[in-house]
């Protein structure tokens, strides 16, 4: 199996002689295994092992095997215990999600720290059928088919090649402990009833149907390379980007993209899944306003475009500024200076420019979101507007209004930020001194 793992690191060229790799061991067969071929291919590495803390007296064993394991071995250890149930539930995810989560943000830390060139994970190729049955099963689009790949970014996958059977042969030639998770046998869990259940049904039919399966996820990878450039094409000409946002040309996409599955391929970088595909086809066909929300983004029409923007909130934006040079701690805001308001100050017709008497400010003013029931002057005009009634009528987006901030003064709008002056703030001929501010264009 050595000469296997060597060739497959080889062909797949995941690493090389002189570059170290830091493990991801959870004391599993698999992993533990792992650890022994990278050890006896004279490979330089470290371990990480994370302790969810899931298992009580369970998880700290397996923290024990791997530590023993490392120092044995004279290998760099590294250890993380988190709280993951508690990150979970703050961040509205599933324990599993955390997990990942957690783990894979914490190897980064350590690879970056320590000079490691990538981190190797344990995925066998019975995780990578499992995975493509599993994906096939929720409709993941031909991409969630593909599989596992050797090597993502700075993640490799060095046992793909090995069934759990070799794996399982070369653990009890070689005398490797490890410990075996239970929650691996109860078939309540969807990986397990895939690889308990449905596997052995499929043999039944194909003796050989992992092979098949596995031969078949690395085709499907193949078309799928061709299909992204495809994709890729046209999306470069039916969106344009801006900051964060993506704004897709509903016109000219209507031009290029011609069935469901195309346009599916064209938002799932946005979180989109079969399901809310259905929606997105709505949304392209329907009425301003029309919107869906993924995990990660929101997608809404407006007009002639759909604007797509990540799922970030401003509804909890606060700053409270005490004196001028904190305006620039707002990272809206690039900046801030006082003027004198003398006969040859000029007043800047950019709305992304305000200029503010200063001497009507009361500190410390504050930065927030603007909120339901706010109102203002708006500069040229003596009656009262509310705010929600000012975005609707200069036409501002779903996302644009829901990341519209305001600029307050002693309970006071002074300015709708990048948009619109108070006129109650404006510089007049009794104006001694002006703060201008200027926002990110």
């Amino acid at each position: 199996m050595l000469e296997e793992f060597l060739k497959y690191i080889d062909g797949n060229h995941l690493t090389s002689k002189d570059g170290k790799i830091l493990l991801a061991v959870s004391g599993g067969i698999d992993s533990m295994v792992m650890s022994h071929l990278f050890i006896e291919a004279g490979i330089e590495a470290g371990i990480a092992h994370c302790n969810f803390c899931l298992r009580a007296e369970e998880s700290d064993k397996d923290e024990e095997l791997v530590r023993r394991f490392a120092d044995n071995n004279n290998m760099p250890f590294y250890l993380k215990r988190f709280d993951t149930r508690k990150f979970a539930g703050i961040n509205g995810i599933s324990v599993q999600m955390a997990a990942r989560e957690l783990r894979y943000g914490w190897f980064e830390q350590i690879r970056e720290a320590n000079n490691y060139k990538c981190i190797a994970v344990a995925h066998n190729l019975n995780d990578n059928i499992e995975t493509l049955l599993i994906n096939l099963t929720r409709g993941t689009g031909i991409a969630g088919l593909t599989g596992m790949k050797p090597k993502s970014n700075k993640i490799i996958r060095p046992l793909l090649f090995a069934t759990r059977q070799k794996i399982a042969e070369y653990c009890t030639a070689n005398k490797i402990a490890f410990r075996e998770d239970m929650s691996n046998a109860d078939v309540k869990y969807t990986r397990n009833k895939i690889r308990h259940l449905v596997i052995p049904l499929l043999q039944e039919i194909n003796p050989s149907v992992e092979t098949t399966l596995n031969d078949t996820t690395g085709k499907l990878g193949e078309v799928y390379d061709i299909l992204s450039d495809l994709v890729n094409g046209i999306r470069k000409k039916v969106t344009e980007q801006k900051g964060d946002t993506i704004i897709f040309n509903i016109n000219i996409l209507k031009s290029e993209v011609q069935n469901r599955s195309l346009l599916f391929e064209l938002f799932r970088p946005y979180g989109i899944t079969e399901t809310t595909a259905r929606d997105l086809q709505r949304i392209v066909d329907g009425k301003t306003g029309s919107r869906v929300f993924t995990r990660t983004h929101r997608i809404i029409k407006n007009r002639s475009e759909i604007i797509v923007s990540p799922m970030v909130s401003c509804h909890n934006i606060l700053y409270e500024i005490s004196d001028i040079g904190s305006f620039t701690d707002v990272p809206e805001i690039t900046v801030a200076d006082y003027k004198e308001a003398t006969g040859r100050f000029r007043i800047s017709s950019d709305p992304s420019v305000a200029s503010i008497d200063a001497g009507k400010l009361i500190f410390p003013v504050i930065v927030r979101k603007w909120r339901p029931g706010d109102f203002f002057y708006p500069l040229g005009m003596t009656k009262k507007k509310k705010i929600s009634d000012y975005l609707i009528d200069e036409k501002y987006s779903l996302t644009e209004k829901e990341n519209t901030l305001i600029l307050e003064s002693g309970g006071n709008i002074v300015w709708i930020i990048g948009k619109r002056l108070d006129n109650r703030y404006r510089i007049t001929e009794k104006t001694k001194k002006a703060l201008v501010l200027k926002v990110k264009t």
